[in-house]
């Protein structure tokens, strides 16, 4: 009798034992996928609306941060600092980056509008009726940190309501990931794309 079908009689096999294999072997590459490159997130207030609705759910990049600074326009999730009054069991942030380090920015020009190196911003994606804000500011945001943004202004408590810490910038380091889709509910699936005015901006990447 050919060795093939003896050592088949001797070792048969289990339906069972083959379906429990492939289910850790699943567990443990999704654990992965989850730790190391696209994690979901879901929309916990109404601080990035109208690009971002209460409860929608995101597609988070966590690796591409591992490969380069976030750029202006982009949306991230991030841990908030300590400073901002958020301890470790509160829930991670979500917001639009406004400045990256050694940006100036300010608000606002003789037309209302918040300018970063001097160059003003055509924010078509605020909140119906919002102003790009409410609250003159003057930062410069210093290297290794981040001036982010609700995209409801009048809604979003953001760098604007942290400005005695750090000029209310947050640490590149707290970044978690970008935000690069909604994925649910289905009639609202569509990409994050940067806002075609940061592209205007010299130094994006």
């Amino acid at each position: 009798m050919p060795d093939d079908k003896i050592n088949a009689r001797r070792f048969p096999r289990s339906k069972p034992l083959e379906f429990l294999i492939l289910l850790v072997v699943a567990v443990v590459v999704a654990a992965g996928v989850r730790t190391f490159l696209v994690q979901t997130f879901f929309i916990p207030s109404g601080s990035m609306e109208q690009t971002l609705l209460l409860n929608d759910k995101v597609l988070v990049n966590k690796a591409v941060y591992r490969f380069r600074d976030p750029h202006r326009g982009e949306i991230i999730v991030f841990e908030p600092p300590i400073g901002w009054g958020a301890g470790p069991s509160e829930q991670d942030y979500i917001k639009r980056v406004i400045g990256v380090g050694g940006d100036h920015v300010i608000c606002c020009d003789p037309q209302k509008r918040i300018t970063v190196n001097g160059h003003p911003l055509d924010e078509t994606y605020l909140y119906p009726g919002d102003a790009p804000s409410d609250e003159e500011f003057d930062v410069t945001v210093p290297a290794g940190r981040l001036f982010v943004m609700g995209d409801h202004r009048s809604d979003s408590a953001d760098s604007r309501a942290h400005m005695e810490s750090d000029q209310g910038t947050i640490p590149v380091n707290r970044v978690a990931g970008r935000a690069f889709a909604i994925y649910w509910p289905t009639s609202r699936w569509r990409s994050l794309s940067v806002p075609a005015t940061f592209s205007d901006l010299p130094g994006n990447g």
